[in-house]
């Protein structure tokens, strides 16, 4: 027990990829790389008998991780906007997968899919928090500027009003799909004082930034558990998530099954056991910035979080 949480507070001050090689079965990943794909990252695991949760299950890298963790034996209950798109994607699955509907810019939705989750009455050994949204021009929720709403709001209530359930799984995983590009974030990172987007712009980066302190904070809140949190980049991926700006892709812009690569060995592999508090791309701790480091924003930003989404916390 000593070691596990001497290590648990070397990963959540940021421990670089040289500290990480002392992590059991860390010698596992050194077959893994950018070129990885899911499929490889989870190679001759069995996930027979655990539980994950996907947002996003539709296309792109949610849809991967999807089908990939339950080719390995996970029942996984895969998230999507509208049932018909939910059950054509779990339809497709080799392996067990339960559509359910969520769509996070409404929180009447949020709170609808957690309940349905609920009363599977499992524990939930991952909850991959993959959806997420661009868009080009300023549109809102509520007031609230809608991508910070979709990709950290609706994400941050569906966490908490499930948390207990991941807290009870024998070894709970929350994986946050963040992005490099939250270090574009506006200047003094979270706008607090305007969370109406009205004044900034660098939307997409704001909300990537709100998801590396959503999670790190979340890495505090459950320390005293057994349970874990992690904030991952996928790397420039092609997928749908540019489907509103144009579909602007790189040329070196990574396939979904690369993407999906890190995500599912967060969320799977024993390799990434007692890991928490950390950013990761490729397999190993990546760059961040210094706000997506910055303990007292993350801490402020759980708290206005909780505050703009407490009609629908659990009780």
């Amino acid at each position: 027990m000593h070691f596990d949480h001497r290590r648990r507070r070397l990963l959540q001050a940021g421990a670089l990829a040289t500290l990480a090689t002392a992590l059991p079965g860390f010698a596992r990943t050194q077959d893994l790389d950018a070129t990885s794909t899911a499929e490889d990252a989870t190679a001759g695991l069995d996930l027979r008998g655990r539980t994950i949760v996907v947002t996003g299950c539709t296309s792109g890298i949610g849809q991967e991780t999807m089908r990939v963790l339950a080719l390995r034996g996970a029942h996984v209950i895969g998230t999507a906007r509208s049932r018909a798109s939910g059950d054509a994607a779990c339809a497709a699955v080799d392996g067990r997968a339960t559509p359910v509907v969520l769509d996070l810019a409404d929180f009447d939705s949020v709170a609808a899919a957690s309940d349905t989750i609920r009363a599977l009455d499992v524990p939930i050994d991952a909850l991959v928090c993959n959806a997420g949204v661009v868009l080009d021009d300023l549109e809102q929720v509520r007031g609230i500027e809608k991508t910070f709403v979709v990709n950290h709001l609706g994400h941050y209530l569906l966490v908490r009003r499930l948390l207990d359930r991941v807290v009870a799984a024998p070894q709970g995983r929350v994986v946050v799909l963040g992005s490099g590009d939250e270090r574009n974030a506006p200047p003094g990172g979270i706008q607090f004082d305007d969370l109406s987007g009205a004044s900034w712009d660098a939307r997409y980066a704001h909300s990537k930034l709100a998801n590396g302190l959503f999670s790190l904070e979340l890495s505090r809140y459950l320390a005293d558990t057994r349970a874990t949190s992690n904030c991952v980049s996928p790397g420039h991926t092609r997928s749908n998530i540019l489907r509103n700006v144009g579909n602007r892709y790189r040329d070196d812009a990574r396939s979904v099954q690369q993407g999906a690569a890190t995500p599912c060995w967060l969320a799977a592999s024993s390799a990434a056991s007692g890991i928490t508090g950390a950013f990761y791309r490729d397999f190993a701790p990546a760059p961040q910035s210094d706000m997506q480091r910055d303990a007292a924003m993350a801490a402020r930003l759980w708290t206005v979080s909780e505050a703009l989404v407490g009609d629908w916390m659990p009780g």
